[in-house]
């Protein structure tokens, strides 16, 4: 590994971690080179769960103080699946950063096992489109998070809230929250024992998607969301086989896959393409890939001057799984 490899200011915590949870370093580990310019590659995937290297958008990471710290990322100027939208970098790609970020600090900076389980309880985006804009060159966008809400148990934590503020080229272009719990291995095992393993049931058949011009999509493999009889009404389809959706086996639906089909059924109410300015997820419980998730969206604002907002609910059993707001221009 080159020695300017991250862009950090101090040891990169080794990948193994110590049966205590214990965040080891290595005796080479590589510090920064601050007087010639650097080299860029991402940072371990293994930090942001994700299986392979082209889905990681973060490049480095530095603490300012004991809860604040600076996450560089970089946004290509296409992506297989974060789709352009009227030119810009898609608001989901901004998501995606965001809970990249989370996941890198706990593992690097709070002591949290690679292996650990991470539950998500609510994910928030507001943008700035006017600095969302793609240019002739992938965007490099600096991430400041803030740490709050920490629990803590023994020398890792269990749990946290993130506030970041995501500049590009000195300007705001969006702000965002989440907040997540961890779990070991173990008291994981113990939650999901019915759903994980050999008796873990089957996913459901995948169901046909809608025209995947009706949702923003080129293809129809992209496409989250199967019709109804209802209007306004869909069947969340969830394609395990997706490269970047199921980036990784999971026993559930990944939030990221919600959030998909709240922008999918937002674009397919208003019946036209849309961009969304904000996003604002909760997550109330696991979505289960072995029941139908009904998914339904409304209109919370009516007057044609003012931005839209849309309310999106998903459930399952007639139970709530997330509930997502969507507000476009």
């Amino acid at each position: 590994m080159s020695a300017s490899t991250f862009q950090i200011e101090r040891a990169l915590p080794a990948t193994h971690h110590t049966p205590h949870g214990a965040t080891g370093t290595t005796g080479t580990a590589p510090t920064a080179v601050l007087h010639q310019p650097s080299l860029t590659t991402t940072v371990p995937k293994e930090y942001v769960h994700r299986a392979s290297v082209a889905e990681v958008m973060l490049t480095g990471w530095r603490r300012r103080d004991e809860h604040r710290f600076t996450v560089s990322a970089q946004w290509p100027r296409l992506h297989g699946f974060f789709a352009t939208v009227d030119g810009h970098h898609d608001p989901l790609l901004v998501a995606e950063t965001i809970r990249q970020a989370g996941l890198l600090l706990a593992h690097t900076e709070f002591a949290v096992p690679l292996g650990h389980q991470f539950l998500m309880w609510d994910l928030s985006v507001d943008t700035r489109p006017e600095h969302l804009l793609i240019t002739s060159t992938p965007a490099a966008p600096e991430i400041e998070v803030t740490c709050t809400d920490i629990k803590r148990r023994g020398t890792t934590i269990s749990g946290l809230r993130l506030d970041v503020v995501i500049r590009r080229d000195g300007h705001i272009a969006a702000t965002g929250a989440a907040s997540f719990n961890c779990t070991s291995p173990a008291v994981y095992q113990r939650l999901r024992a019915a759903r994980i393993g050999h008796n873990a049931p089957a996913p459901l058949p995948l169901t046909s998607p809608l025209a995947p011009q009706d949702v923003g999509r080129l293809s129809p493999t992209d496409v989250v969301l199967s019709p109804t009889p209802q209007p306004d009404r869909w069947q969340l389809r969830a394609d395990t086989r997706h490269p970047v959706l199921f980036d990784h086996p999971v026993d559930h639906i990944p939030g990221m896959v919600l959030l998909e089909a709240a922008r999918q059924a937002t674009t397919a109410h208003l019946g036209q393409p849309c961009l969304p300015t904000a996003i604002h997820s909760h997550f109330t419980r696991y979505a289960e890939l072995d029941t139908p998730c009904l998914i339904t969206a409304r209109t919370l604002t009516h007057n044609p001057t003012q931005p839209q907002q849309i309310l999106i609910t998903g459930h399952q059993d007639n139970t709530p799984i997330f509930t997502t707001t969507i507000t476009t221009t």
